[in-house]
């Protein structure tokens, strides 16, 4: 075994051995370092909407258009998710921080003002001050830990909107943060 194995308490598989992993804080420290998009994804299954903030939302294909996120078990809107046939996944910029901030606190209704969301004609609750959103059709869930991986086929989209305020809202090391011209690198 490495040093560096041993630095880590991971056990290396040998054969059909068990492997042991990082814990939880480890695994955490890892990717608190690895920026990611915000995303909110709303769904109702027949019981009323819910909605959560999530940042595992990504593209997997474009033909056809897949993208996949995941939920936790512990989110309470995890078991309508899990029900639903068809879900908005809303691509957030800097001036839906509001919007981030109200799908992940826990405990309140976040469709109590009626002023900031609507349904789409095909049932689907929405946010339509999202930058862009996605209505998508489940097509798979795969059990993954503690968490649901739902794979999304895209059927629908708003346009982005532009403009300066169009600025994408990314999660970095527990703290929301804004990308612009200042956080730009040259080639």
């Amino acid at each position: 075994m490495s040093q560096q194995a041993q630095d880590h308490g991971e056990v290396l598989p040998i054969g059909d051995a068990e492997i042991e992993g990082l814990s939880p804080e480890e695994f955490k420290g890892a990717f608190r370092n690895h920026a990611a998009g915000v995303a909110v994804i709303t769904a109702d299954a027949g019981d009323g909407p819910v909605g959560l903030t999530a940042t595992s939302v990504f593209s997997v294909s474009a033909e056809p258009p897949l993208l996949v996120f995941s939920v936790s078990s512990t989110s309470s809107a995890a078991p309508t998710i899990s029900r639903a046939e068809t879900v908005m996944v809303h691509l957030l910029t800097v001036d839906q921080l509001w919007l981030a901030r109200l799908c992940a606190t826990s405990g309140i209704d976040r469709f109590a003002d009626r002023s900031t969301w609507s349904r789409l004609l095909t049932g689907e609750p929405y946010f339509p001050d999202a930058h862009t959103w996605i209505r998508g059709r489940v097509v798979n869930r795969m059990e993954a830990g503690g968490s649901t991986l739902i794979a999304v086929h895209a059927l629908q989209a708003a346009p982005p909107r532009t403009g300066p305020a169009s600025a994408p809202l990314v999660y970095h090391d527990r703290t929301y943060h804004g990308l612009g011209d200042a956080s730009r690198l040259q080639a």
